[in-house]
């Protein structure tokens, strides 16, 4: 049986940055990670979370990423996609559902054109928080 996911790497989306800020931590609320640009925006595309799977099938169809560029805000190293909308689950101090599977974005597209094709199904999830907390490097992912 595999270990708990755990979580690798944090990122928030800053204002006139093009590449998301690594963080040690992330503060969690109903609206989303604090500091982040996206805070309080849409209540279904509150937090991303991506696995190293999804950078896996990228460099597998010859598209090296960095971590980050996926657009996450939360990396772990395992593929949680087969959690549904509505799944509970703890990171850290925090209770998170699924909202949604990642959509794709044109962002995607400017990386790469061949990259929205590739990870149609595959780039993580959105969550939002149902328990306020922190999140932190080498958390571990409870489902």
């Amino acid at each position: 049986m595999l270990a708990e996911p755990r979580v690798l790497a944090l990122f928030i989306s800053v204002d006139n940055e093009k590449k998301r800020v690594h963080k040690e931590k992330l503060e969690l609320d109903e609206k989303g990670v604090f500091e982040d640009k996206f805070y309080a925006k849409n209540t279904n595309r509150l937090v991303l979370i991506t696995s190293t799977a999804a950078y896996a099938l990228a460099k597998s169809s010859g598209v090296e990423l960095e971590y980050g560029s996926l657009g996450e805000n939360i990396l772990v190293d395992q593929n949680i996609n087969q959690l549904a909308i509505g799944n509970r689950f703890k990171i850290g101090e925090v209770v998170l559902e699924v909202t949604q599977n990642c959509t794709l974005c044109n962002g995607l597209s400017i990386i790469d054109p061949k990259l929205p094709e590739i990870l149609k199904n595959d780039r993580g999830l959105f969550a939002k928080a149902v328990a306020n907390g922190i999140v932190k490097k080498e958390d571990l992912v409870i489902i």
